[in-house]
């Protein structure tokens, strides 16, 4: 069993065992601990003392280089950092590959911005004074992050966390902790106890992760019903509570759009990661005169994709990440059917894997609002397509739902594109480029998807609390202080 890693080591836990299931095959690649209460304490006490005595004190530029080194590690370890994700995950090799890539850019750009933003000073009342804004860490913050993107997705909050002065303690994923666990290569060069992990359920290291009184912040990322527990507990303590929840992304092809090229990008949206992705395509919208035409090119091409192990060479779509997550995705595609879609492609377990948590990438048509495919987070390689008659139409289907995550519009129509990014209530708007990121754009949702944002200097600021400081450097008594009486008899006379 994988021991937690706190205070730059490995330390045994006493907690039950948690197997770790490889989603290809369902067979137990290793187990990991799940921690206890006062082993999630120990590694917060750890953090606490780092931050204080350690990390906090360091200066920007120092920890700008650490953050640097971060990322020479991460390159360095990038293919057996990748391998681990494949088989706790399921995803593709080559889309971990990328993720690794990402993971490393991640630290190198808030080594850069931490070590280049501490404050500003704003103008004083009186020439005698100074005023400054201070930019300071909360302390310990608890980096909770999904199984989908269990390297990538803890890098948005490490890594600004780190370059704002704060200490971590991270939980991973139950269904995927290896990877995680295997960063302690990368982050044994920071001083003891600025970055720990500890392993195991959400109901009970992270429970009490989130519960601990010595926790000032709390980052997670994960399903809506998760967050708003984890919100209601930040509550009672009122610490701070950074969320990113679902997504419910609309796709809207307008009828000038290049199919072939669109029909690929729907794809690449709807079925990356087999579709478990918060950014995924879930909702597909297109004009009624092109509709036809474009559901047979997407259909042909889903058709053309390789469904298998993430380690195959040729593996476009891999599993899921377990049964349960399958079933929801089979509740779906069901329920669509029986309210009148039609099914198009895919639509149930591929017959040449007798093992493993796949699903074929589907394709349905004629899907409405009243289908939960349409309105709740599926998270699975399902593709549900509606049209519309006009472009008014297509923006308000879009912002019917209780999500705001992202949204995707292909076009050349550029009235078109405005009245999109302008009315559409989502966090990132992709015009003819679906899901691609950016360092320093932020990232983050409208509505039940959290409000916060990572990446980006809001990413940055997500981790750090501002400070006035007013300075005067005259010991003078002031004309506004008392007594009021005096004073404000001479104003009315000379008023009069």
């Amino acid at each position: 069993m994988k021991s937690l890693w706190i205070d730059n080591r490995f330390v045994s836990s006493s907690g039950k065992a948690i197997p770790v299931i490889d989603p290809s095959n369902e067979e137990t690649i290793d187990e990991v601990a799940d921690a206890t209460c006062e082993e999630v304490g120990r590694a917060v006490a750890s953090s606490r003392k780092a931050q204080a005595h350690w990390w906090n004190k360091v200066s920007a530029h120092e920890r700008g280089e650490l953050l640097h080194e971060i990322s020479r590690r991460v390159k360095a370890n990038a293919s057996k950092l990748a391998e681990t994700l494949t088989r706790e995950g399921g995803k593709p090799l080559r889309e971990n590959i990328d993720e690794l890539g990402w993971v490393a850019n991640c630290f190198d750009y808030y080594a850069e911005l931490g070590r280049h933003q501490r404050g500003r000073v704003i103008p004083s009342i009186e020439p005698s004074q100074l005023s400054l804004v201070l930019k300071e860490p909360y302390g310990v913050v608890a980096a909770i992050a999904p199984w989908n993107y269990p390297l990538l997705l803890m890098a948005w909050k490490v890594a600004p966390a780190l370059a704002a002065g704060n200490a971590v303690v991270i939980k991973p994923a139950s269904q995927t902790p290896l990877s995680t666990l295997m960063m302690s290569e990368v982050f044994d060069c920071l001083p003891p106890g600025t970055v720990n992990i500890v392993t195991g359920l959400g109901s009970t290291a992270g429970d009490a992760l989130v519960r601990h009184p010595d926790v000032a912040m709390v980052a997670f990322t994960g399903s809506l019903e998760t967050g708003k527990s984890i919100a209601r507990i930040c509550a009672d303590s009122v610490k701070k509570c950074h969320l990113e929840l679902g997504g419910k992304d609309a796709f809207v092809v307008a009828e000038d759009a290049d199919l072939e090229v669109a029909a690929r990008a729907v794809a690449w949206a709807a079925f990356l990661n087999c579709g478990q992705v918060c950014t995924s395509a879930e909702r597909i919208y297109v004009h009624h005169t092109i509709a036809q035409e474009f559901i047979e090119k997407l259909a042909d091409f889903t058709r053309s994709l390789v469904i298998g192990p993430g380690m195959g060479p040729d593996t476009d779509v891999g599993p899921m990440i377990g049964g349960e997550s399958r079933k929801n995705v089979e509740a779906h595609v069901a329920d669509a059917i029986k309210r009148g879609a039609k099914l198009v492609a895919g639509g149930k377990r591929p017959s040449h894997l007798k093992k493993g948590f796949y699903y074929e990438p589907t394709i349905l048509a004629d899907a409405d609002h009243r289908m939960a495919v349409m309105r709740d987070e599926t998270f699975g390689p399902v593709c549900p397509i509606q049209t519309y008659k006009e472009f008014d139409e297509a923006v308000e289907l879009a912002n019917d739902s209780i999500y705001g995550l992202g949204a995707n519009l292909y076009t050349n129509d550029a009235k078109k594109v405005k009245k999109f990014f302008e009315r559409v209530q989502a966090g990132t708007i992709w015009i003819n480029d679906p899901l691609t990121d950016n360092d320093a754009g932020p990232f983050g949702g409208y509505k039940a998807t959290g409000g916060g944002r990572e990446l980006g200097e809001e990413g940055l600021e997500e981790f750090r609390q501002s400070k006035h400081v007013h300075w005067d450097f005259e010991q003078k008594a002031k004309p506004w202080w008392y007594p009021y009486g005096k004073k404000t008899s001479v104003k009315l006379a000379q008023a009069k």
